[in-house]
C-alpha cells in the first residue's frame, strides 16, 4: 500500500521533510493537501474582504492570519472527526483505505485527543472576536457534527459541506462589523453554490467505490449530467456574488477580478468529465485560484467608497 494518500501529490511536504513519527498525525489533518485549508479559509476572507470595502479600507492582515491558522486547525479536527465516523467506509474506498485510522497508524482514543486539541486552539483564536462572531463560531460546530452522516441519508452531502465550509463568510464579515447584514448573506449564497460545484467535481474521483460500498454524492445522483449541474451550481454563485457586491455599495473595480472568477469556474465545469478523476482533483484543487479571485474582487471593491454602487 502507499505511504501517502492516493489524492496527495507524491511530492507533498508531509512525505518528504516530516519526521515519520508524525506523519499520521498530519495526514490525520490533511496538512498534506492544503487545498482544503484554503477552501474553508477563502470565505473568511472573502467576508473580512466584503465589510472592508464597505467601510473604504483594506482588509485587516492580523483578522486575516487568525482566520488562516483557526481554519487549518478547525480543517484538521473536522477532517479527524470525518475520519471517526468514516472509518468503516473508508476502509472499503481505495482513495481512503490508506489513511491514519483505517490504516491502523492512530486509533480512534488517539484521534478524538486530536480534535479536541485542535478545537481548543481554535476556540482560543475566535475568543479573540466579537460576540457576534464567537456566537456564529460555535454555531458552526452542529453543522460539522453533523457532516459526516449526510452521505449516508441524503444524495446532496456536498450542499451540505457548502453551508459548513463558507459559514466563514458571516464568521469575517461580523468579525469586521459586528453584525451579519444581506450582504454577507448574499455571499454566504454564493458559497454555497460554490462548494456544491467543486465538491461535485471532487466526488467524481469516488464513482465506483462510493457505489460499491453505499455511499451517497451529488456527483453519483448527477452522472452524465453533472458537468452541465456543476455549471448551473456555478453561475448561481457567480450571480449572487454579484449581488452580495451590488447590494454592499462595492466600487465598479470589484468587477475585473469578479469577471476573472466566474470565467475560472466555467471552464472547471466545461473541462469536467466524469470518466476521468484525476483530471477532476486537478481541477477541484483550482478552486484554491478561484476563490481567491473573489477575495481580490472584493479588496478591489472598495475604491470609489460604498456610494459608487455597482
Amino acid at each position: 500500500m502507499t505511504t501517502h494518500l492516493p489524492d496527495a501529490a507524491p511530492t507533498n511536504w508531509v512525505d518528504r521533510h516530516a519526521p515519520s513519527a508524525l506523519r499520521p498525525w498530519l495526514k490525520l489533518g490533511r496538512f498534506d493537501r492544503p487545498t482544503g485549508i484554503w477552501l474553508l479559509m477563502l470565505p473568511g476572507w472573502q467576508g473580512i474582504a466584503l465589510a472592508a470595502a464597505m467601510q473604504s479600507r483594506w482588509p485587516d492582515p492580523l483578522l486575516m492570519a487568525a482566520f488562516f491558522v483557526g481554519a487549518a486547525l478547525m480543517r484538521a479536527a473536522g477532517c479527524a472527526y470525518n475520519d471517526i465516523v468514516d472509518r468503516d467506509f473508508d476502509a472499503k474506498v481505495a482513495r481512503t483505505a490508506a489513511r491514519p485510522i483505517p490504516a491502523g497508524q492512530i486509533s480512534v482514543r488517539q484521534a478524538w485527543v486530536f480534535v479536541v486539541a485542535c478545537a481548543m486552539i481554535s476556540l482560543a483564536i475566535l475568543l479573540t472576536m466579537g460576540p457576534v462572531a464567537i456566537g456564529l463560531g460555535v454555531a458552526s460546530l452542529a453543522l460539522v457534527a453533523a457532516y459526516p452522516f449526510m452521505k449516508r441519508i441524503t444524495w446532496w452531502p456536498q450542499a451540505w459541506l457548502g453551508l459548513t465550509f463558507n459559514w466563514g463568510a458571516l464568521l469575517g464579515y461580523a468579525a469586521v462589523t459586528g453584525r451579519v447584514d444581506w450582504p454577507a448573506i448574499l455571499l454566504y449564497a454564493a458559497g454555497v453554490f460554490w462548494t456544491l460545484g467543486y465538491d461535485t467535481i471532487y466526488a467524481v474521483q469516488d464513482l465506483e467505490d462510493d457505489a460499491l460500498a453505499g455511499v451517497k454524492s451529488s456527483a453519483l445522483r448527477l452522472g452524465d449530467a453533472a458537468p452541465k449541474a456543476v455549471l448551473g451550481f456555478y453561475v448561481t454563485a457567480f450571480v449572487l456574488a454579484l449581488a452580495a457586491a451590488w447590494v454592499g455599495g462595492l466600487g465598479p473595480l470589484f468587477l475585473p477580478p469578479a469577471a476573472l472568477f466566474g470565467v475560472h469556474l466555467s471552464r472547471q465545469a466545461a473541462r469536467l468529465d466524469v470518466r476521468d478523476g484525476v483530471a477532476a482533483l486537478a481541477l477541484f484543487k483550482s478552486n484554491s485560484l478561484a476563490g481567491l479571485l473573489l477575495v481580490i474582487a472584493m479588496t478591489a471593491g472598495m475604491w470609489d467608497g460604498p456610494a459608487s454602487a455597482l
